[in-house]
């Protein structure tokens, strides 16, 4: 049986209000590279977003509202590339 509406809606707020709050702690700069534990041992779940962006190179980057973040693996390490909204990044 589906989840009751209310308590789904309640935990997919609660938890997109949680990934803004930790990527805006983590992206002061407009553009910075974590290590993706650090945000995941913070409760940080990447399943959670609500849309997304593709660059020129065919990245896609996730976005919770203006606060955006792309996987990547830089020497076996994964990590998170953190964004913010720009105005280039409307589609037109």
């Amino acid at each position: 049986m589906i989840e009751d509406t209310p308590k789904f809606y309640s935990r997919v707020d609660k938890q997109l209000k949680l990934n803004r709050r930790i990527l805006k702690i983590y992206n002061k700069a407009g553009k910075v590279t974590v290590r993706t534990n650090v945000l995941l041992d913070l409760g940080f779940d990447p399943n959670f977003f609500t849309h997304y962006w593709k660059n020129n190179k065919d990245e896609v980057y996730l976005f919770v509202y203006e606060f955006g973040f792309m996987k990547k693996k830089e020497s076996g390490i994964e990590k998170y590339v953190l964004v913010k909204w720009q105005d280039y990044m409307l589609k037109k």
